[in-house]
This record gives structure tokens, sequence and C-alpha cells, in this order.
């Protein structure tokens, strides 16, 4: 098989990224690079729902929470093993989402996104009240992840490499996602729901499946949030998170394969250079945010493909020019 500039590309960093804590054992920097990758992961999920069928959903720091706390109370309070209660989290998460999509998605558009912040709402008071998560004072001594076999988890390098499964994991499920048929009917969703309708397709249960497989991406984001940092508070819950998983997905490029990543490590990675200014870094980051989406209204990875396309598109105009001019000359030496 002939290697493309693009797969030396991707091996070039799947390698820098296995090698880095090796080369670059600097523990603060692991650190940024874990949370990138954990909340890529959330934000692969929120690509999920509103990239590829265009429904904006406000409930995603609400499905990451209740990924995050069934895993701590699953391990604290019922004891359960912790990859056990790691696979329960998820297929909780999943179930809620079912039920609350199936009310959600019989709205659209504005009032959809009205709908899932109120859930979303909703689901931080039930935190922030409620005595079994610990309310206020939140959740404390989530345990470390089991051991597999002679693998363990216990040094911020093992964490690493932990998340950087995951992310790899939710990477490769995507990708197969978006060049799929059940990727490209919600794609067809999103351009037109009636048109889609006139093909065939099932709106409603395709949205539902989308809603799901979305939420089931934030709670396992929640779940490896809830084993690294292993303290849990109401404010994860919070509206705000919602606002910056749906801000690291604007920057990146909504829609995309790659803009989750690249999003979320541009801002990451920006957020934490200006903490030295304090309460006065979003006066800094504030106005670099709306630059970019001012002048990349698609996103960077929106931006760049766009770009590559026109190039393309102009390449092959002069290539038919080229030939046009070809076929005339010829005709008159003829």
């Amino acid at each position: 098989m002939k290697m493309t500039k693009k797969t030396y590309l991707l091996l070039a960093l799947l390698v820098a990224a296995l090698l880095f804590p090796i080369l670059v054992p600097n523990q603060y920097y692991l650190q940024i690079l874990i949370l990138v990758f954990i909340w890529t992961i959330a934000v692969y999920g929120l690509n999920t729902i509103t990239g590829l069928t265009g429904q904006l959903s406000l409930a995603h720091a609400g499905f990451f929470a209740i990924g995050a706390y069934s895993l701590g109370l699953l391990t604290i309070n019922a004891g359960i093993p912790f990859w056990a209660a790691f696979v329960l989290a998820i297929v909780i998460t999943t179930i809620i989402s079912f039920f609350i999509g199936i009310v959600a998605l019989r709205t659209k558009s504005h009032f959809f996104a009205i709908y899932t912040m109120s859930v979303g709402f909703l689901i931080y008071l039930i935190i922030y009240k409620s005595e079994l998560t610990g309310g206020v004072r939140g959740l404390i001594g989530i345990p470390n992840p089991a051991p597999i076999g002679p693998l363990t988890f216990e040094s911020i390098q093992s964490y690493y490499y932990l998340m950087l499964f995951f992310l790899l994991l939710t990477i490769f499920f995507m990708y197969r996602l978006f060049h799929s048929l059940l990727g490209k009917t919600f794609v067809a969703i999103r351009n037109s729901e009636e048109l889609a309708e006139t093909l065939g397709i099932s709106v409603m249960k395709n949205k539902l499946l989308a809603f799901v497989i979305s939420a089931g991406l934030a709670s396992l984001s929640g779940a490896l949030y809830a084993s690294y940092v292993r303290f849990l508070g109401p404010q994860m819950a919070d509206i705000h998170v919602a606002f910056e998983i749906l801000l690291y997905l604007l920057v990146g490029g909504i829609g995309t394969l790659a803009g989750p990543l690249i999003g979320t490590f541009i801002v990451v990675v920006l957020t934490q250079m200006l903490q030295f200014l304090e309460e006065f870094r979003m006066l800094v980051f504030g106005p670099i945010v709306v630059l970019l989406i001012l002048f990349y209204p698609r996103g960077i990875v929106g931006g760049y493909l766009m770009w590559r396309a026109k190039r393309a598109k102009k390449q092959k105009v002069a290539d038919a020019n080229t030939t046009t001019k070809g076929e005339n000359g010829n005709a008159v030496n003829h």
C-alpha cells in the first residue's frame, strides 16, 4: 500500500505522542496533555450530535458529570471494582440520555438547545442539592484504575498512556463513523431533515442514536476525568463547562474529524499559558478567540479544508484550460 504524506504525518504525530513522556518528563506538561486528551473525548461526543446531525446540545456537561459521579458512587459507595464501575457508568449515562433524547428531540433548532440547557441545569441542581453526591462538598476518594495484568496506573506517565489509549480509541471510532453509511445518514439529516425523510431515513431514530453516542462519549470522558482528579464537585455540571466544550469545538472546526483535537489542544494550552495573568487572562484570551471565530468561522480545520478545496478547484480549472489550449494549438497546426 502506498504511503501518502497524510499517513506519514499521522504516524509522526503518533510516535511523538508515544515518546513525549520519555523525551519531556515534565509533570506539568504531562498534566496539561492528560486534560487535553480527556476533554477532547468529550468534544468528539458533542461533534457527533452537533457537528454531524446539526443539533446543538447544551446538556453535554451534565452527561459528563453523570459519567464521573456514576463511577465515583459505584466505586466508593457500592464497592464495585473499578473497571466494572467504569463500564456501568457509561451504560447508566447512555440509558438516561436515551430517555432524555426521546423528549428533547421532539423539539428543533433553538428550542432543542434551550431544552437541553434546562436538562443540563437540572442535572447540576440534583448534584448540588443531593446528599448522595455529597452536595456542595463533592465526592472524594475515587480509587485509581485497577491494574490490568502487569500494567498499573499510579504514576502520571501511566495515566498519560491510559488517557492516550482511550483518545486513540475514540478517534478510531469517530473515523469509522465519519466514513460509514451511518455517518453519511447523520450528515444528510443535518443538511435537510425533510429531504432525508423523503429518502426513507428515519430522522428521529438516527438523531436519537447520535444523541446517545454523544452522551456515551461525554460519560467516557467524565469517568476518565473522575479517575484522574479523584475529586468531584457540582461545578463540573455547570453550564459554563458545556460552553467551554462548545468553544473547543468551534475553534477546532465543527463537523470535522481533526477539529475537536486541535481546538481542545489550542484552547487548553493557551489558557494555561495565560494563567500568570490570573483574573485578567480573559481580557487577552477573549479577543484571541473572537478573532479566530471571525477569520475562521468554520474553525481552524474547517478553514483549512475550505482553502484546500478552493485550491484544488483552481488547479482543476487551470489544468482544464491548459488542456483546451493544447488541443486548440494542435488543431491549428493540422
